[in-house]
């Protein structure tokens, strides 16, 4: 039996929470946060508080809140003998700095408040200073998913990058489209078997033999009739840098 202390009440926070509460081999001994409203929801199965002062020894201490908050929290962790870690794709093993016992424990995925997401099938990142806390991290990272791999921080940081242009910035996307529907009276779920299929493809092709479109194809009329269509200027200026990354991309192919 591991036990654990999560430290932080956020949407990460959340879903590890509950994912560990589906294995009896876990204990959450306590869950740690700066909000009363939001501890309320752990409260009925596992110890709450607001005392950073006052924290429970653990096997693993998780540090689940925001990049820039990472290291604050961490130095609260400082006389622990427990495994100290945090769950941030950005941060670096180095910004646990006071704690000798440290590692990661990434999950890497787009977790949203309400919307629950299958374990088994996300990616978690692991890396520790020492070998035999490293081993402890995957066998944590076993009990809820069948993904786990060895990335060191600096592998980490480009794999968060990379993460951001499919997910974060794809969403944006998204909500552009969704308001170039909304704007001329369309059902946005109109699109909705296309971002499947878009997103369906790459498990099958690599993403330079899955592009289409006008950009792909050279079609320069109907790019221009599509600038001519967007009227905010912000759109449009995405619009074009997208195309002319594509037309890049395949121009010697053209």
């Amino acid at each position: 039996m591991i036990s654990i202390v999560i430290l932080g009440t956020g949407n990460v926070a959340k879903h590890l929470y509950d994912a560990f509460s589906a294995t009896n081999q876990v204990k959450i001994l306590q869950v740690v946060g700066r909000s009363k409203e939001k501890l309320a929801v752990y409260s009925k199965l596992s110890e709450v508080s607001m005392d950073y002062g006052n924290i429970k020894e653990a096997d693993v201490y998780l540090i689940a809140v925001s990049d820039d908050a990472v290291n604050e929290v961490s130095q609260k962790l400082a006389d622990k003998k427990g495994l100290v870690v945090h769950t941030s794709g950005s941060c670096s093993l180095d910004d646990l700095s006071p704690i000798q016992r440290k590692g990661v424990f990434y999950p890497l995925q787009s977790f949203t408040k309400n919307k629950k997401v299958d374990f088994k099938e996300i990616p978690i990142c692991v890396e520790a200073a020492q070998k035999d806390d490293e081993i402890v991290l995957k066998q944590l990272a076993h009990l809820i998913s069948e993904k786990v791999f060895n990335i060191s921080s600096e592998q980490r940081k480009t794999i968060h990058l990379a993460a951001v242009f499919v997910n974060n910035f794809t969403n944006h996307l998204y909500q552009i489209g969704s308001e170039i529907c909304d704007e001329n009276k369309i059902p946005f779920e109109l699109l909705h078997p296309l971002i499947k299929e878009t997103a369906n493809k790459i498990s099958v092709l690599n993403p330079h033999e899955a592009q289409t479109g006008p950009a792909r194809r050279g079609d320069k009329i109907t790019i221009n009739n599509h600038l001519r269509l967007l009227e905010n200027k912000t759109h449009k200026e995405i619009y074009s840098l997208l195309s002319n990354s594509i037309k890049k991309d395949y121009e010697q192919k053209l």
